[in-house]
């Protein structure tokens, strides 16, 4: 069964704020052919409805399209798409041979940052795309946050705040992207220190469905600093070697006559988990 998304969206790292338009350009429709319109290799959005394009297409087929695509000129009468990439296929599927187009001379960063801003404008972007666009628009096009701020027409700190998302591991990245964590546990999880924490508190969130509240109690006690505990060396083998065998942290503990050994769970799926495994009883 799909589990629905925790707390709140994309709106949790990133106010409500409205979009500047890009700068006006000269800008020419006309109809061009589909086969000679190639995808925008900086299309910030990565995943498309089949069922919503097919719901499109069966309305180009009997309304037309009613707004036109944006492309840019490539050479040898080949076009590429800079927005419009729903109505793009569409077309194609309703099977249509030319296009509506307005045609734009746009340099690689404008194509990305117009792409970037109608996604943005019709919030079709989830937030790992929105994270790898911005990410992009600093790494590949040498912008500043306060740049790509002015341009998208949001705040420095919604920047910064919505492009460390790609720093999390990749496992974490697809949670966000298919809406099983939010942005708003993943400013939780950015704020541990090591990948195996940030993964040990995802499983946490999501088996436990934690509110982000929940989810910051529990991120606040594994970074408070912990009084190292003397004991032999040979307990540091076993711990690693428990923790191995049960995939959950263990601590052994050592008092006067003998001492215990704590496991640690982050909900009550992994407690399951672990309860079962310390029963099973071993085949002869």
């Amino acid at each position: 069964m799909e589990k629905k998304a925790l707390g709140k969206g994309l709106e949790a790292l990133l106010p409500t704020v409205h979009f500047k338009e890009p700068a006006p350009q000269h800008a020419d429709v006309q109809e061009v052919p589909l086969s000679q319109i190639i995808p925008n290799r900086y299309q910030p959005r990565t995943t498309f409805s089949e069922y919503e394009i097919l719901e499109l297409s069966e309305s180009i087929k009997k309304n037309g399209l009613i707004q036109p695509i944006m492309v840019r000129r490539k050479g040898d009468g080949v076009y590429e798409l800079i927005a419009g990439e729903r109505r793009f296929r569409a077309s194609k599927l309703a099977g249509l041979s030319t296009i509506k187009a307005v045609i734009r001379n746009s340099s690689d960063e404008q194509a990305m940052e117009l792409a970037l801003v109608e996604n943005l404008q019709r919030q079709d972007l989830n937030p790992m795309e929105a994270a790898r666009a911005y990410h992009r628009l600093i790494t590949e096009f040498g912008l500043t946050q306060e740049q790509v701020a002015h341009r998208i027409g949001k705040d420095r700190s919604s920047i910064a705040n919505i492009s460390r998302l790609t720093n999390l591991p990749n496992d974490i990245q697809q949670l966000i992207e298919m809406g099983q964590l939010t942005t708003g546990h993943a400013k939780v999880i950015l704020g541990l220190p090591t990948a195996t924490a940030q993964q040990s508190l995802d499983r946490s969130i999501i088996d436990g469905q934690l509110s982000v509240r929940q989810a910051e109690k529990i991120a606040s006690q594994e970074s408070k600093p912990r009084r190292a505990v003397a004991r032999p060396a040979p307990h540091s083998d076993i711990e690693e070697r428990l923790q191995k065998h049960l995939g959950t942290r263990v601590a052994i503990q050592k008092s006067r006559r003998g001492g215990k050994i704590l496991l640690h769970y982050f909900g009550p799926e992994e407690l399951d988990r672990l309860i079962e495994m310390l029963l099973r009883v071993p085949k002869n």
